[in-house]
């Protein structure tokens, strides 16, 4: 693997270092650069942590220890030391002094470094080529087997004569437009865009080089006994696992809460559904699903109920559990393990937003795979994982984990031709490199390093939201954080901290299990003024919406927005730079607000947009849309019908072949109450299907529309989407529904 000129980084403690030394030093930087590393100049680190947290680009570190060394000085180092193996257990670390021996230097020091370097006993050249040896091993050692063949492959400088048919990127050279592209995307992307025809690069497909050594390090690293990289999202690792155990007519259990992606995989399984129901609170946060719903007595009294399901004695084939949710619950993985051990053939975790919980202690046995965990007897075991959420991987990074039962092994041939029969014969190898990349990121310590700094991350900003609303004068307002009262200590919190219980009421859920449910810290719902989680609305409010407009006008774009809520992710890229630009961002808009400053000084560029919103104050905009939801009290609505137990008219499948048969006609709202779907009808936000394909609408389900078109109709621009409401030639929303 060919990488650019190596870094070499100096450091020392807080005491001078003599001049002599100083000398000796400089001596060897110059070296180093001789022979094309680049020696950054010694740096006297006040705090360790910090500084080891710099050093990512970097090659070798050099201590120096200063003359005369005492026990403060040892101190120092011993910190040190630890600072910089507690990120990176591999970076090469020497000692640099005059007369540094085992006998006078720290034990815990001398099994965590490579080497001591005396200034006066080698020659400076000697010395620079020793350290540019371990530097270069160092960084040959980096990169995991994917990425390093591809890199060599980009690097080696052969002519193209496959597709893509860019050629490296050549071919965009020859246009102006192209060029454009070129020099956005960089030469090394477009070279490292290849098929599947390059043999040394291996085969996505079928598992082979490069790329099953680069999956089994990743199963290593994820406690997995097999693990499969996804170019195009979690989505499609959901539909994998599904067309490898689940066939017509299979009962499987499916959380409602869950992805549409299970949704669309149950159409095209032609599977028999039975819902688990979560609870949700009236702010419109989804809550978890009970305990009692595992209860295999209580699915085997939903299938003994459900019409379609002739034969009441078979296994459930799979239970698919949202893992965590979109709001942060996450539940007791290895209970439900046990609970359904052998009750149902497949046991299936959607851990799209839980990627980071082998990495760190707080999750323990809240995560579906997990090698330091007793194994399923007769259950197999799936994670379906996107690294592109909350780990480094580029969109649509995905993975899939399976553990086998003490007593079921997947089946890797039928495993793999569902694979096949949902990957593209012509993957994105930058993809593939960032799933290997991200899987690398996590291996040994420097995984829990990151996720730890990623909880700490958020504990911070819990910490100054809840502080800042405790010094504003009483009857002021301020921002506040969903989640239970988080200690104004310094650290992280213990788990007990953030386990759901009945006993609470910040979550605002109705039915909750004691020790089976928590909230991951990681993700932070950040609310406005103006509703409680029991659904009752304030004299006046600030809508959700109008501060992420606000938000993204200035460059802060969050994940999803709520009624009255922003949902932030703690991502491990996140910084505390941009968290504290967040907190400044909310200052200036409670400012705008209070002085109730015209939308167009506020958002310019909404207000260009929609002008009729121009002239009126921030904070006459937020009373008018937050009457309009008072009025229609529309929490309360959007809550209750998610509540309603669906009434199944036909199997999922048997409504999609209607749909796709043509046997199907476009209703408008005012004539839907009784219809038969043939569409996934599902507002954003959350994103959460009302209806599945065979299910009948109900008179709740058309208010909620007709309020929903009412409000786009009077406020424009602050209105939500639902997906398979069409809108006919009149202008008159309609949705597909099955024929009588």
């Amino acid at each position: 693997m060919q990488h650019s000129g190596l870094s070499v980084a100096f450091a020392t403690g807080a005491r001078p270092v003599g001049a002599e030394l100083t000398a000796s030093i400089a001596r060897l930087m110059a070296e180093l650069r001789e022979l094309g590393s680049a020696a950054v100049d010694v740096t006297a680190v006040a705090n360790p942590s910090a500084f080891a947290r710099t050093l990512n680009d970097k090659a070798l570190v050099v201590y120096v220890v200063p003359d005369a060394a005492g026990e403060a000085e040892h101190g120092d180092l011993r910190e040190f030391v630890r600072a910089i193996r507690a990120v990176n257990a591999e970076l090469p670390l020497f000692l640099f002094g005059e007369q540094l021996t085992a006998r006078q230097l720290p034990t815990e020091v001398l099994r965590e470094i490579e080497g001591v370097i005396n200034a006066y006993e080698d020659t400076p050249e000697f010395v620079a080529r020793t350290l540019q040896r371990e530097a270069n091993r160092y960084v040959e050692r980096l990169a995991p087997p994917f990425f390093r063949a591809l890199t060599n492959y980009a690097n080696d400088g052969a002519y193209s004569w496959h597709c893509p048919g860019h050629s490296g990127g050549t071919a965009f050279l020859k246009s102006p437009a192209g060029t454009l592209f070129h020099q956005f995307f960089g030469e090394n992307l477009l070279r490292s865009d290849v098929c599947n025809a390059v043999e040394e690069l291996g085969q996505l497909l079928d598992h082979t080089g490069p790329v099953a050594e680069s999956e089994a390090r990743a199963a290593e690293t994820f406690g997995a006994d097999h693990l499969y990289f996804v170019t195009n999202g979690t989505s499609t690792s959901n539909k994998i696992v599904w067309n490898s155990a689940v066939g017509p007519g299979d009962i499987v259990l499916v959380d409602r809460n869950c992805h549409k992606s299970i949704l669309h995989a149950i159409m095209l399984t032609g599977a028999i559904p039975i819902y688990l129901m979560p609870t949700r609170n009236r702010a419109g946060i989804i809550g978890p699903i009970p305990r009692s719903e595992f209860d295999p007595a209580e699915i085997h009294r939903k299938i003994e109920a459900h019409p379609f399901i002739a034969d009441k004695t078979r296994t459930p084939r799979i239970l698919t559990l949202t893992q965590s949710t979109y709001d942060g619950i996450v539940y007791n993985a290895a209970e439900i393990k046990r609970t359904l051990d052998g009750h149902v053939d497949v046991l299936h975790f959607d851990e799209a937003w839980l990627p980071h919980a082998r990495f760190h202690e707080l999750y323990r046995g809240m995560h579906a795979v997990d090698d330091r965990a007793e194994r399923t007897e007769r259950s197999l075991v799936y994670a379906t994982q996107s690294t592109h959420k909350l780990l480094a991987g580029l969109s649509q990074a995905s993975q899939i984990l399976v553990q086998n039962a003490e007593s079921a092994e997947l089946d890797t041939n039928i495993f793999n031709e569902a694979y096949l029969m949902h990957t593209s014969t012509s993957p994105q190898y930058a993809i593939i490199a960032s799933c290997d990349i991200s899987a690398e990121m996590m291996r040994g310590v420097g995984g829990h390093a990151l996720i730890e700094e990623a909880i700490t991350e958020a504990m911070e900003f819990r910490r100054a939201i809840i502080r800042i609303a405790d010094e504003q004068p009483e009857g002021d307002w301020w921002f506040g954080v969903w989640g239970p009262d988080t200690p104004p200590r310094e650290g992280l919190a213990e788990r007990s901290e953030w386990e759901l219980t009945g006993e609470q009421t910040w979550h605002g859920f109705d039915a909750v299990d004691d020790g089976f449910t928590m909230l991951d810290p990681i993700k932070v719902t950040l609310t406005t003024p103006g509703l409680s989680t029991d659904g009752e609305f304030g004299e006046s409010g600030i809508p959700g919406l109008v501060l992420s407009k606000y938000l993204a006008e200035h460059g802060v774009v969050v994940e999803k927005t709520g009624l009255y809520s922003l949902f932030i992710l703690f991502t491990i890229g996140v910084t505390k730079g941009r968290w504290n630009t967040l907190i400044a961002e909310l200052h200036r808009f409670k400012r705008l607000y209070d002085r109730d400053v015209e939308v167009r000084e506020a958002m310019p560029e909404f207000a260009d947009e929609h002008p009729q919103y121009a002239e009126l104050g921030l904070r006459e905009l937020c009373d008018r849309l937050h009457a309009a939801y008072r009025g229609f009290d529309i929490a309360n609505l959007t809550t209750d019908i998610y509540l309603d137990a669906p009434e199944v008219a036909l199997l999922p499948a048997d409504a999609w072949a209607a749909m796709t048969s043509g046997r199907i006609e476009h209703v408008a709202i005012d004539e839907l109450a009784g219809r038969v779907t043939a569409v996934l009808l599902t507002p954003y936000p959350p994103g959460i299907p009302l209806l599945v394909p065979g299910e009948r609408v109900t008179e709740r389900i058309v208010e909620y529309l007709r309020v929903e078109a009412e409000l786009a109709a009077r406020f424009p621009g602050f209105n939500g989407i639902t997906h398979g409401l069409g809108t006919a030639a009149d202008g008159t929303h309609t949705v597909a529904c099955v024929v009588d």
